[in-house]
């Protein structure tokens, strides 16, 4: 059934009390009014500052007084025929004892007609007494065809205020922005979509990634994610050979949904490895290499003292991502978020959230792309290792010789120096045992070095270096190599 046809029938039912929270108020008041065209009732909007208002005629009526909830409930109780009652921003005096018992009356059709009360607001939390009896309605968010009218009315309206000039446009680009806009109710889409026009009149390829940042910041209202605005190229990261090739097969599939029947669209993986050896820069190139926002969720702030917010927090922050999809929803360090699982020493809370954090994991349409890394495996719950949580479980390793020299000519490079006049395969050898971020530092050391004491940098410094380093292969080895051992025969080896 379409939207209008699911209000009507909720209508035609005599449904006493239905609830829609939204932002796009005037929305949800004109998707009301079309149901007129279907199902003939007296319609009426009423609001603390307007009083009680008439509109299913051609004009709205003059307010009727009723100013205070108190007199709006008796009006409705006494009505001569039945009405759709829009109340907008009522239910915070719902708290009054008094006021709820109208209200149930009026539910309970006690000495009044069939009326259908409509609370409407951005957030309507009911007393139980009364959630009981509402039905909750979501408004659908405007479709592809909807959100291009709403760049081309834009488009117009630039035009009619600068002289006729018409928006550059790249059909190709505006077909993308279009996609980049669902999600979004259309008040939303018509602000972002102005802002891209009316900044240059021009609609091209360096608003894509304005109208992620946009878009973001619209919908992370929750707070828990944050949007990773430098997402990394796969030409950016050392090694990783297979996993590299594991996404390129996928990306079409992803991103375009061009996936032969029976071929599930991708889901995520699972990166262990040891520490410093580039999970999070994979994480990053994951999002690169399929062209897509890249939001990382903070499990930190999810936790909170009281009873069922945390839950609550996660709920959020997962929702907020499925409106930014197509995405790679990344959670660093999953182990720590959910370490109190297994012992229930956190009241379960945490158990709570891995519970609804697989839930979500298994039941998910959207198009959300998960990438989670791990440290420490010994500490991830039996339930998420599984088969089927994640498409795959790649273990990033110790670089080889290889790969470690073009860590090395890859960081030389990024600081302005020539890779070519360094003995790359000299610094590979003495660098054994290192990881890419302690490889990094090794450099960034030798720099400061090499400039105190006023000296070019060269092999000798950079192997100086190295030489006074001990990795962590080394300082932590029995942990380094039970978690290799344990991955030998678990996972997929990234690289």
């Amino acid at each position: 059934m379409s939207e209008l046809q699911d209000l009507v029938a909720l209508i035609r039912a005599d449904t006493p009390l239905i609830v829609i929270e939204t932002r796009d108020e005037p929305g949800a008041v004109a998707l009301f009014r079309q149901t007129l065209r279907h199902v003939w009732r007296a319609m009426y909007r009423w609001s603390i500052t307007e009083g009680l208002r008439r509109i299913d005629l051609d004009r709205e009526d003059e307010p009727d007084g009723a100013a205070d909830v108190g007199t709006l409930l008796r009006t409705i109780r006494g009505a001569e025929q039945r009405g759709v009652y829009l109340l907008l921003d009522v239910h915070p005096y719902l708290e009054v004892a008094g006021t709820r018992r109208q209200l149930r009356d009026l539910l309970q059709r006690r000495d009044c007609l069939p009326h259908v009360i409509v609370l409407v607001g951005h957030r309507v939390q009911l007393p139980d007494e009364l959630e009981a009896k509402a039905v909750r309605y979501a408004p659908r968010l405007p479709d592809q065809a909807a959100l291009q009218r709403v760049v081309q009315d834009v488009a117009s309206a630039y035009a009619a205020e600068h002289g006729g000039r018409r928006v550059e446009m790249d059909a190709e680009i505006v077909q993308r922005i279009v996609r980049n806009l669902q999600g979004l109710s259309l008040p939303d889409a018509r602000r972002i979509a102005r802002h891209l026009v009316f900044d240059d009149g021009v609609l091209g390829e360096g608003d894509l990634a304005t109208l992620q940042k946009l878009r973001f910041e619209l919908l992370n209202r929750s707070g828990h994610l944050h949007f990773e605005y430098d997402t990394a190229r796969f030409g950016d990261v050392a090694g990783a050979r297979r996993l590299k090739r594991w996404v390129e097969h996928r990306r079409r599939v992803f991103v375009e949904g061009d996936a032969p029947p029976g071929l599930d669209p991708p889901k995520g993986v699972l990166l262990l490895g040891v520490q410093g050896c580039g999970k999070s820069m994979l994480a990053k190139a994951i999002a690169g290499g399929f062209g897509v926002p890249l939001v990382r969720l903070d499990f930190g702030t999810l936790y909170n003292k009281y009873h069922g917010e945390t839950e609550a927090n996660l709920r959020a922050a997962l929702a907020s991502t499925e409106q930014l999809a197509p995405c790679v929803l990344w959670i660093d360090e999953i182990e720590k978020g959910l370490a109190a699982s297994a012992s229930g020493e956190d009241g379960g809370v945490s158990r709570r959230v891995l519970g609804y954090l697989l839930t979500w994991m298994a039941e998910r349409r959207s198009k959300v792309f998960l990438v989670a890394t791990a440290n420490q495996v010994q500490e991830l719950p039996a339930e998420l290792l599984r088969k089927g949580r994640f498409d795959e479980i790649f273990f990033v390793d110790l670089p080889v010789a290889e790969v470690r020299r073009e860590v090395f000519a890859l960081h030389l490079a990024s600081r302005g120096f020539d890779p070519g006049s360094f003995d790359l395969d000299a610094l590979a050898a003495a660098s054994d045992g290192f990881s890419g971020a302690e490889i990094e530092q090794a450099i960034v050391s030798a720099l400061y070095a090499a400039h105190a004491a006023d000296v070019p940098l060269g092999d000798f410094g950079l192997r100086a270096e190295l030489r006074q380093t001990r990795p962590l292969s080394v300082v932590m080895r029995e942990q380094v190599d039970g978690l290799r051992e344990w991955a030998a025969t678990r996972t997929v080896p990234a690289d």
